[in-house]
């Protein structure tokens, strides 16, 4: 009960605190420094929809009843859920931080909360709570841990009107949304006061209470009261990020911003965020190993190592964070082919993070066929096309004193004139993977 009154004192107190005027605290710079330097996290897409293997969309794909999908908990028994495993997995993969969600669009909790019993605690015959381990892990570790919280919820009749999704499900009644938005922030502050200090925030969903013309997102039909929200955050973890998934520029109080399955302006997605729509936040991209977030027993697109590499580069070509996702089995173990990338991933990285790691955008805009980045007066540019000798980059104008390979040292061919930068490689040079020069200025 003293719990309660806490959550519903810090809502009270907070609600009236707007983020129009965000001014972000030192603690909250300083995170979002390290953020930019961290460049590679592991996202977690993990819930009692694994049970179906066909995604976390499943309830939405398949229109399952609320009856139906509220029988779900009841066969959820991860005991193959490790939580020091999983963190020591990510370690070896290069990663600096992991992202999990706490409570999908399914409207099912993945924690022990107070707000509803719709949780892994009070309605599996698991009954523990794998956020609390997973926390005490990454601490163990040092390892930053980020929530996922959907905004959305198929589940509560609370959530209504209803946005755009879920509306063939049957069992969906109706309710007061200021009773959900209540509901979100007592969540929200248990997730804050639970688990020690977080990396942040993650949201998804806001995208549902917006009006959709098939090209981009337009005008909100719900309000979130994010001033409200965000405020509460912010309160109670000062250094806390937060991003949201909604792909529209950043609203006020945002600390990062983030692309779905799609570099920053590259647009190859009818939802992605539009190059008038990038800010000046931290930048973050999500991409899965394979083609599903959550668990789907079916989807066999795993991506190579050197597909998987050259994201990660390409990402921090554009100045961006990479956050690739697993989506555990009901056991809560992860697919052995996904463990096996990150090792992969976790082997180059060992041998080249520098080039990933503390860099920004170089001065050799990414393409398919190379990216750079660039740390202090070092450029690295990553030589994309294993089949390809001769590159040419227009226009480069960057004065440099040295360009040679960056494992072997060896001084690389090249010929700068008025039009740009001619750059020769050597066959006996060429990485299948990532050919990796080293420029210094």
């Amino acid at each position: 009960m003293k719990k309660l009154i806490l959550i519903f004192v810090l809502i009270f107190s907070l609600s009236n605190n707007a983020q129009e005027n965000y001014i972000p605290t030192k603690e909250n710079l300083e995170a979002r420094k390290w953020f930019e330097e961290a460049r590679f996290g592991l996202f977690v897409h993990w819930g009692v929809y694994s049970i179906l293997g066909d995604g976390e969309w499943v309830m939405h794909k398949q229109n399952i009843s609320i009856n139906e999908y509220e029988k779900l908990p009841g066969f959820f028994n991860p005991t193959g859920f490790d939580a020091e495993q999983w963190v020591l997995m990510a370690k070896d993969a290069g990663m600096k931080y992991i992202t999990i969600t706490s409570r999908h669009h399914d409207g099912f909790s993945m924690f022990d909360s107070n707000a509803s019993d719709y949780n892994i605690v009070d309605s599996t015959p698991y009954e523990k709570d794998p956020l609390k381990m997973l926390a005490d892990a990454c601490k163990k570790h040092d390892m930053k841990l980020f929530f996922y919280y959907s905004q959305l919820d198929w589940n509560r009749d609370d959530y209504f009107p209803r946005g755009r999704t879920g509306n063939g499900i049957e069992g969906r009644g109706e309710g007061d949304w200021n009773d959900y938005i209540s509901f979100m922030k007592a969540q929200l502050t248990e997730l804050l006061t639970n688990y020690g200090e977080i990396g942040g925030i993650w949201f998804d969903g806001e995208w549902d209470q917006m009006a959709w013309n098939g090209k981009r997102f337009g005008e909100k039909m719900q309000d979130f009261k994010l001033d409200e929200v965000y405020a509460l955050i912010h309160k109670l973890q000062p250094q806390a990020l937060i991003g949201s998934n909604h792909h529209l520029a950043p609203n006020p109080g945002e600390d990062f911003q983030m692309f779905e399955k799609d570099l920053p302006g590259k647009s190859t997605k009818d939802f992605a965020t539009s190059a008038d729509d990038i800010g000046d936040l931290p930048f973050e991209v999500c991409e899965t190993i394979n083609g599903s977030w959550g668990f789907n027993l079916k989807d066999r697109k795993h991506k190579s190592q050197k597909e998987l590499v050259q994201y990660l580069v390409k990402a921090a070509g554009y100045g961006s964070n990479l956050l690739l996702n697993v989506g555990p089995m009901p056991n809560g173990k992860i697919q052995e082919e996904h463990i096996e990338s990150l090792k992969k991933i976790g082997a180059w990285i060992r041998e080249n993070g520098q080039t990933i790691y503390k860099t920004k955008r170089g001065p050799i805009d990414p393409t398919d066929e190379i990216a750079s980045t660039q740390n202090g007066n070092t450029v690295y540019i990553h030589a994309l096309d294993s089949e390809k000798l001769n590159y040419f980059i227009d226009g480069f104008d960057v004065n440099f004193k040295k360009l040679t390979y960056l494992n072997s040292k060896q001084k690389v061919s090249y010929k700068k004139t008025k039009k740009g930068l001619s750059i020769f490689l050597n066959e006996n040079e060429i990485n299948p993977v990532d050919t990796i020069l080293k420029m210094e200025l």
